[in-house]
């Protein structure tokens, strides 16, 4: 469906990039390289089955999600696409 200038795969192509967005996102925060022993926020020792199961984990789990938690907070929707401000 047309909708004045836009072409007609306008809106699927604003989902795929939505999408895209969201996993490149995701892949940034995965973790990566050595764990740490201790927390780096709260000097806690790390669980090793945590830090097994996390390679390059650095936080302890509490730390970990208070800043999910404010990072959560933090997301805004750069496109102002009706799909992320429906959530």
């Amino acid at each position: 469906m047309a909708n004045g200038w836009a072409r007609d795969d306008a809106v699927q192509e604003q989902i795929d990039s939505t999408i895209d967005d969201a996993v490149s996102r995701a892949r940034r925060q995965l973790h990566s390289g050595a764990s740490a022993s201790e927390c780096q926020e709260c000097g806690e020792p790390i669980p090793e089955a945590r830090r097994q199961a996390l390679p390059g984990v650095q936080y302890c789990l509490a730390c970990q999600q208070a800043r999910d938690k404010q990072r959560q907070a933090t997301l805004y929707n750069r496109r102002g696409s009706k799909d992320s401000q429906l959530r």
